[in-house]
């Protein structure tokens, strides 16, 4: 078929997904006895798809997640106390829209930063804006961002996302400097943003880990007070089973 004007016209407006489906409906001949309401919902359809996925395409790509993980895919079968009821709900990404926290603890191997990745991948579904970081890494370039000049803007760039992912946090004692940085983060969120942490070290040891009593007990009390929590337990998954791409279950 000779490429139509409608559908000229439909790309040089940017609606590639009515483009697209004008294409395809106009080789059917079903769809012939449809009428022009029924093209156009046809077509409506169509764009609003296009447009969903390269919504999530664009947020997953700035996202960063450590691992190709997602919700579909967590396997509730292996014995590490992960409450099956409590994580689908959160599947559902209420909590994030409701501004509230979660905290993923127990010990290496059991999957946490896996299922805080499947929950961000999530998150990107829904049209939420995600960042990933691993806790030492972020706290070194807010450290050379302070250096440079760039400390407010990174900031203001990590209180700007719905979900923050503060992974593998701990054992080290935090800096003075990572206590403030910590509570400037948690302080920015406070009842605004959400935030995952996970870490090995149980929530109860974390004001130790923190340091500074004042500082611990303000950063704390904004970050666990309206926090889910699921706490990990058993061996390491990955002592039962071989080396598998990102994308297998955990």
């Amino acid at each position: 078929m000779l490429t139509h004007p409608i559908h000229d016209t439909l790309q040089a407006l940017g609606l590639t997904g009515m483009a697209k489906g004008f294409k395809e409906l106009a080789n059917q001949p079903e769809a012939n006895g449809l009428d022009h309401a029924e093209w156009l919902a046809i077509l409506l359809e169509q764009e609003t798809t296009l447009r969903q996925q390269k919504r999530y395409e664009s947020r997953a790509k700035t996202a960063r997640l450590r691992q190709s993980a997602t919700i579909e895919d967590v396997d509730y079968r292996a014995a590490r106390g992960l409450d099956k009821s409590m994580f689908l709900k959160l599947t559902s990404a209420d909590w994030i829209r409701r501004k509230h926290n979660l905290l993923i603890t127990g010990p290496c191997g059991v999957g946490k930063s896996w299922l805080a990745c499947a929950l961000g991948q999530k998150a990107c579904r829904e049209d939420m804006s995600v960042a990933y970081h691993r806790a030492s890494r972020l706290f070194t370039a807010l450290a050379l961002a302070r250096a440079d000049g760039r400390y407010a803007k990174l900031l203001k760039q990590i209180a700007r996302v719905d979900l923050l992912i503060l992974d593998d946090w701990g054992p080290e004692t935090l800096t003075s400097d990572q206590r403030r940085d910590l509570m400037e983060i948690v302080e920015d969120r406070h009842e605004a943003k959400s935030i995952i942490v996970t870490s090995q070290v149980p929530v109860d040891q974390w004001y130790k880990i923190i340091g500074n009593p004042t500082l611990a007990d303000a950063i704390l009390d904004r970050l666990v007070h309206n926090a889910y929590r699921i706490e990990l337990t058993g061996d390491s998954l990955r002592k039962r089973k071989p080396a598998q791409p990102d994308t297998a279950r955990a």
